[in-house]
């Protein structure tokens, strides 16, 4: 007698975790308020820590790919948060602030990993590769930024806010993705299409 097990899909509370984290940090890009606790605690816990976890139990169900990218991007937030805290730590001493070079390097290798991903894609369906895609140019846009200095564009508007704009529409692409899958589940048809490759 064998007894089976029917795991629930962790995907889409990491792409919540992912999603609502990148769409809160890039409204801050775009100008709309500061860097603040608030998107520094969503990177700690709903960015970081939910992913991690999902990562987990994507591991448990034997996906490399779900395994791989959820735990990738839960550490991604830990570390960005660490790069803006660590610096303002007073019992760390001699530990400086990342400088923008130092940054843009950082976003770079993340922009070449998030693309390397994106070919694990392309058998999923076009919402998961436009998530892919949007987040490897977010990358590369925010790796611009650091290098050139966030140059002003035209009358107020910098680089920095176009990047903003840019990942506001790649985390709501996430969170679209997440709801579609728990709603699809939910009703058993489709209720928000995702494209499917096959």
């Amino acid at each position: 007698m064998t007894l089976s097990e029917k795991f629930a899909n962790p995907a889409p509370l990491g792409l919540l975790g992912f999603g609502l984290t990148t769409v809160l940090l890039n409204l801050h890009n775009a100008g709309l308020f500061g860097l603040d606790s608030m998107i520094l605690a969503m990177g700690l816990a709903y960015g970081g820590l939910a992913q991690v976890i999902v990562g987990a139990m994507e591991f448990r169900k034997g996906n490399t790919f779900g395994t791989v990218a959820f735990s990738s991007y839960g550490l991604f937030w830990w570390s960005l948060v660490l790069l803006l805290v660590l610096p303002k730590l007073t019992f760390i001493a001699g530990l400086s602030a990342p400088s923008e070079t130092s940054m843009a390097a950082y976003f770079f290798m993340w922009g070449l990993f998030t693309f390397a991903m994106y070919f694990g894609t392309l058998k999923t369906n076009r919402t998961l590769q436009f998530v892919f895609l949007s987040l490897t140019v977010l990358f590369f846009m925010l790796t611009i930024r650091d290098l050139t200095g966030n140059p002003v564009l035209f009358g107020s508007v910098t680089f920095n806010t176009i990047t903003g704009i840019e990942g506001v529409i790649c985390g709501a692409s996430a969170v679209y993705l997440a709801f579609a899958e728990v709603l699809n589940e939910a009703h058993h048809r489709t209720v928000l299409p995702i494209f499917p490759m096959s």
